[in-house]
């Protein structure tokens, strides 16, 4: 109906208002509710600004329509733009004078309901003009306006923070509007209510927008803090009581996330979380609690006193919830039973308690393209997915099942209400608990411990409240799912807090450790946690139970506890993979991949995967129909598309272990159940395959359990690899990524059972035969073509990790032609436009390199050399980085070719090529850290390779110098320990070249200079160690120089000597005995080649410090057979043959001076020698 049709309305709505507003207020409430209702739904919003502008409609009538709080249609083009909005409530506070107080509020109640209802972000002007007449009504009209006011202010300021800076100072000021009406000396709650609100909005934080000031936060966070602190009057109803905590909760929580608020003090935290985890126990049925004013940093719990309740009425509340909680919600919250909070309230409980549910990811299966963002449990209906076979097992304090999430208004009317306002309590309260843990160092955190974490009750004394209480306890499945996830963030990263627990041996002692204390409160933890995943039966809330126990279990100190926590998990956790619900299923999956995972491996967890497949996968009654029970299905559905040859002996196995048989049954088999209402969020091919989420979760699980437990899964070891061939073949990328990653777990097991150093004997191993069939059926499947899909970058990556993978004794087997191809494909990659595919390619190309069957081939070497000298100069730090490490590899297989092949191979490989690395490596050792370090390692290579004939050509003499200089720099600077060690160890090659004139040239002062500082003074022993290496290299005394180059080299190793046991870094200590190995033999080396001219200030030195030296040295001797930094054995014999040969050069040397100089530094070491023989006949005496 357009305006014009319903101006006779209009008009004769014009002299009523021209009486008193008292008087038209009562006049329409009786008279005009048909016409009101009629103008709400024909209303046209630009004819009626116009109208309104015009003075045709007066302003009384709209107000009046804007108190009916009827939904206007401002949508354009048909009722009018969101700018048009603006301009009305700013034509409404131009019109309306403040003294007109019944407008002024009906003004009010129109700026929070436009706001609120029609999503409408005002402009910076209009935002000024609204904002300046709000503050202005507050100060100048009656209180009973105030609340209406507020109200209008909160909806303004929302979202609007930093556009509000100037006014900052009325309101959140000494004298602040806002910090007067939020005074706990406020006597209207509602007006107090109103203030919190509005400064709860004020504290939201706009991206890239400035935020408060550190005054006006701290401002903030005191008023929020009171409201928390504060008590209900006795004049307060329950409801608004909830209402301004939820308000307070929520301006703390928005000051936590959005001002990145860091608590740093002990009295500011320990407050924080006192009110905390009194609202997380707001209006908990059968549970008051009172708790102090602040909490501090304790490892026992801390007091909670239980309010003076009757414990047989808390034990009857407890008792009448069971029955309730088994019914069926009946209806939807009732439409406007939170609308006064508006959007702000929507939008915020979206954010804080629903994008935060899924934070404990299920490895990559959140990144699928078919998991998106899952509904959570709903307070107010929810429909179970099934009762838990063991839930009418619970006692009766335990927390009820959730067979319904609340109270509707049907049940319980005022009561119901108010129960799920004190929910919504407990839940803001969790939420902003959990932005308090962001916000919160770890290590201060854990001091909270047990405020928190259950422990176990001590003989005569009830169990300590903890966010456990609420898991087992509160009827609300939404609630219990918060503190849940809580817990989760406690426990995520606690790995090092929780390594101190131990109790695997008896404790007899007066007085309980810490570690002991740590031990049972992580057992009571797993206690708690399977108590809450039998009686639970909620689905989602079910979910975080499980997400949970991951958490618990990835950071666990098992290794160090008793054993059979594991077990308890895994038997309660079978079950849970034929859930009906795929997102327990898929939880149950990740938990399961935590407990394979974690310190793998553990001698419990190898006992668990060799149970029989059948225990414990027919307890539950709410699971799928079970399609695991032939050991033999998921065999023949890999075979289905040809027989794979049969394992030799070893490799086989009558009775499959059953988590690999579930999981390779999850990905490869059709699904023969119906799909369950959680399926509906993973489309395509679900009809076929299990759901996506499941089947990758699958994958990643197989992937944990061959990377800690290969010996078990060798068994199936072609099996395993044609399941990785099948999900490489599929169409979905995420499936063929984990099938690539699986592959490249299989291949590093068998890379480790064929490492020098493995402990695995050789009948143990996977046959090369067998690797063999493996590697031939990857690279005639999709392994070529899964390398050659561009599309998908991270996919190329993974198959090229996965083909580096190969054992070099299997390559060698392969057919030629499948050789070619392998390094065809990885050359190829290297010139990969994606910086994740190059950098994969060079370090594959790093592997191969070192490849017995290839480093030989000239014309390889030099093609890998070429790539990887490409790939060096890339843009990407990350390229450059694994180029690099390559061309450390490469030039070790230069050395390696020098020694075994001799002159053919240098002299086959190109000189300009030679030259062409040499450059680039120097030019590589000024990157960052993590390119310069392997960067000097491949130039003392490649100086340790040069021939007299490079030394000699003037094309290299200038690249010779600079490459020196750039080592010497490196081993002086300020860079990590890391590039120094490897710096140290390059010159420690350069010196092993004879055709450098080591000794002769200007470098040589420089470089013996750089290693005797870092031999006395560098921080890091290991790096002293590699450096008095370096130093004992050169074979001959011409190497070392003038007698002042000599000498300064021996003072320094004396002094390295002396000071071998100072550090200021206790974790050096245990490094102090290797560096004295070395130092010492680098002392005998010298006095093996010095000169006549070097033994007075070697005479000097004995003179100044012989017996602390004598002690060392007769230390070295007697220390027998060691290993030292650099892999030598050297056992006693040897020491003490180089101490007697020094003895005769030194004796020798003295002879021919014939008394003109009065050393003696032979009978010196002969008396050491005398020592340490008579200190052996006494240990063998």
């Amino acid at each position: 109906m357009p305006l014009s049709s319903l101006s006779w309305l209009l008009f004769s709505l014009a002299s009523p208002w021209q009486l008193s507003p008292s008087l038209h207020y009562q006049t329409t409430c009786l008279n005009f509710k048909e016409l009101i209702h009629i103008f709400n739904r024909n209303i046209n919003f630009q004819e009626l600004l116009g109208a309104l502008r015009s003075e045709q409609l007066n302003w009384g009538f709209l107000l009046s329509c804007a108190s009916t709080h009827q939904s206007w249609d401002f949508s354009c083009p048909g009722g009018g733009c969101k700018e048009d909005v603006c301009a009305l409530l700013v034509q409404a506070c131009q019109l309306v004078h403040l003294d007109q107080e019944h407008l002024v509020s009906k003004v009010c109640q129109l700026i929070h309901h436009s706001l609120n209802r029609f999503q409408v972000m005002v402009d910076e002007q209009n935002l000024n003009f609204l904002l300046s007449y709000c503050i202005s009504a507050l100060k100048q009209c009656s209180s009973w306006t105030h609340v209406e006011i507020l109200q209008a202010l909160a909806a303004l300021v929302y979202n609007n923070g930093p556009k509000c800076q100037k006014y900052l100072a009325d309101l959140l000021g000494k004298t602040g509007l806002l910090v007067q009406f939020s005074d706990a000396a406020q006597p209207d709650v509602e007006l107090r209510r109103a203030a919190v609100r509005s400064m709860a909005n004020l504290c939201l934080s706009v991206p890239g927008q400035p935020y408060l000031d550190e005054p006006y936060r701290n401002v903030c966070f005191q008023t929020f803090l009171s409201v928390l602190q504060s008590s209900k009057a006795s004049d307060v109803d329950d409801i608004t009581f909830c209402m301004l905590l939820q308000n307070a909760l929520k301006g703390i929580q928005s000051l936590l996330n959005g001002g990145k608020m860091k608590l740093m003090q002990t009295d500011q935290i320990g407050a924080l979380l006192a009110v905390l985890k009194k609202c997380m126990f707001h209006g908990l049925p059968g549970l008051s609690i009172e708790m102090p004013a602040a909490l501090y940093p304790a490892p026992l719990p801390q007091y909670d006193k239980r309010s003076p309740v009757k414990q047989e009425q808390l034990e009857t509340a407890t008792l009448k919830q069971t029955g309730n909680r088994r019914k069926k919600s009946k209806g939807k919250q009732k439409k406007g039973e939170f609308g006064e909070e508006g959007r702000e309230d929507l939008a915020e409980n979206e954010s804080a308690l629903g994008a935060d549910m899924l934070k404990l990811r299920l490895g990559d299966v959140q990144n699928s393209p078919y998991s998106g963002p899952r509904s959570h449990a709903s307070d107010v209906a929810y429909v179970p997915a099934g009762k838990d076979h063991s839930s009418s097992h619970c006692a009766s304090w335990k927390r009820i099942s959730s067979s319904e999430s609340e109270y509707s208004d049907a049940e319980g009317g005022m009561q119901s209400k108010m129960r799920s306002y004190q929910a919504n309590v407990r839940q803001g309260a969790l939420a902003c608990f959990l932005s308090a843990i962001k916000s919160i160092e770890k290590r201060v955190l854990y001091g909270y411990w047990s405020a928190f974490v259950p422990d176990a009750p001590g003989i005569g004394s009830p169990q300590s409240v903890s966010l456990m209480t609420i898991a087992l306890k509160d009827p609300s499945p939404k609630t219990r799912a918060c503190a849940l996830q809580v817990l989760s963030a406690i426990l995520e990263g606690s790995k090092q807090f929780l390594s101190v627990a131990e109790d695997a041996n008896d404790h007899k002692r007066a007085f309980t450790p810490f570690s002991v204390t740590m031990a049972s409160s992580i057992r009571e933890l797993h206690r708690c946690l399977l108590l809450a995943l039998v009686a639970e039966s909620s689905s989602q809330t079910l979910t975080q139970i499980v997400k949970c126990l991951a958490n618990l279990v990835s950071n666990a100190p098992y290794s160090r506890l008793k054993p059979g926590l594991l077990t308890r998990v895994w038997n309660q956790i079978k079950p849970y993979v034929c859930h009906k619900d795929v997102n327990v299923r898929v939880s149950s999956l990740t938990l399961l991949g935590a407990i394979v995972s974690v310190q793998a491996p553990l001698p419990e967890v190898q006992l668990l995967l060799q149970q029989p497949g059948s225990s414990g996968l027919n307890n539950s009654g709410s699971t799928t129909p079970h399609r695991f029970n032939s050991s033999e299905q998921w065999r023949k559905a890999l075979r289905s598309e040809g027989e794979p040859p049969d394992n030799p002996a070893g490799c086989t196995s009558s009775e499959p272990c059953w988590l690999l048989r579930l999981c390779v049954s999850i990905i490869v088999l059709p699904r023969e159940d119906s799909c369950s209402d959680s399926d509906a969020n993973f489309p395509s091919f679900s009809s076929v395959y299990e759901p996506c989420p499941l089947r990758l979760e699958s994958l990643q699980v197989l992937a944990l359990l061959v990377k800690g437990y290969f010996s078990m899964a060798q068994s199936y070891f072609l099996e395993l690899g044609e399941v990785a061939c099948r999900c490489m073949e599929e169409m979905d990328p995420s499936i063929q990524l984990h099938g690539a990653k699986l592959l490249e777990e299989l291949g590093t097991g068998v890379l480790q059972q064929y490492k020098p150093d493995s402990t695995v004997a050789p009948d143990q191993r996977v046959p090369v035969s067998v690797v063999v069939t493996f590697w031939t059926m990857m690279l005639n499947g999709p392994l070529p073509g899964t390398l050659q899909n561009s599309p998908h970058a991270t996919l190329q990556t993974s198959a090229c990790d996965a083909l580096s993978s190969i054992l070099p004794e299997a390559f060698s087997s392969l057919q030629n032609d499948q050789q070619v191809l392998c390094v065809t494909l990885l050359l190829g990659l290297n010139h990969s436009e994606n910086p994740l595919v190059k950098a994969a390619a060079a370090r594959a190309l790093g592997v191969y390199i070192l490849f017995s069957c290839l480093r030989q081939d000239v014309m390889f070497v030099a093609d890998t050399a070429n790539a990887i000298l490409n790939s060096l100069h890339d843009k990407s730090p990350n390229v450059r980085a694994k180029a690099a490490w390559s061309l450390g590899n490469l030039t070790d297989t230069l050395i390696i070719n020098m020694e075994t092949m001799g002159q053919s191979f240098q002299e086959e490989f190109s000189d300009l090529l030679l030259l062409k690395m040499l450059r680039s490596a120097t030019e590589a050792s000024k990157d960052r850290d993590k390119v310069k370090s392997n960067a000097v390692r491949a130039l003392g290579n490649v100086l340790h390779f040069l021939q007299p004939y490079h030394i000699a050509n003037p094309r290299f003499r200038e690249a010779i110098e600079e490459s020196l200089q750039a080592l010497i720099s490196t081993v002086q600077s300020e860079a990590t320990m890391k590039v120094r060690w490897n710096a140290c160890y390059a010159l420690g090659n350069v010196f092993k070249n004879p055709a450098l004139p080591l000794g002769e040239a200007p470098w040589t002062t420089q470089a013996y200079s750089a290693l005797s500082s870092v031999v006395k003074s560098c921080k890091n022993f290991k790096v002293r160690i590699k450096s008095a290496m370096a130093l004992s290299i050169p074979s001959k005394r011409e190497c070392y120089g003038s007698t002042e180059q000599f000498c300064q080299i021996w003072r320094a190793l004396v002094v390295a000597l002396q000071k071998s046991e100072d550090t200021e870094d206790f974790l050096e200590f245990k490094y102090s005995a290797s560096l004295r190995t070395q130092i010492c033999q680098a002392l005998l080396h010298l006095l093996s080649l010095a000169k006549s001219t070097d033994l007075p200030v070697i005479w000097e030195t004995v003179t100044e410090n012989g017996d602390a030296i004598k002690s060392y040295v007769l230390q070295y001797l007697k220390s027998g057979a060691e290993e030292n930094e650099g892999g030598m054995h050297t056992d006693l014999c040897e020491r003490e043959r180089v101490l007697k040969g020094a003895v005769e050069h030194l004796g020798g040397i003295e002879k021919q001076l014939e008394g003109k100089a009065r050393v003696r530094v032979s009978v010196y070491l002969e008396d050491v020698l005398t020592s340490h023989a008579s200190a052996a006949e006494l240990t063998e005496a």
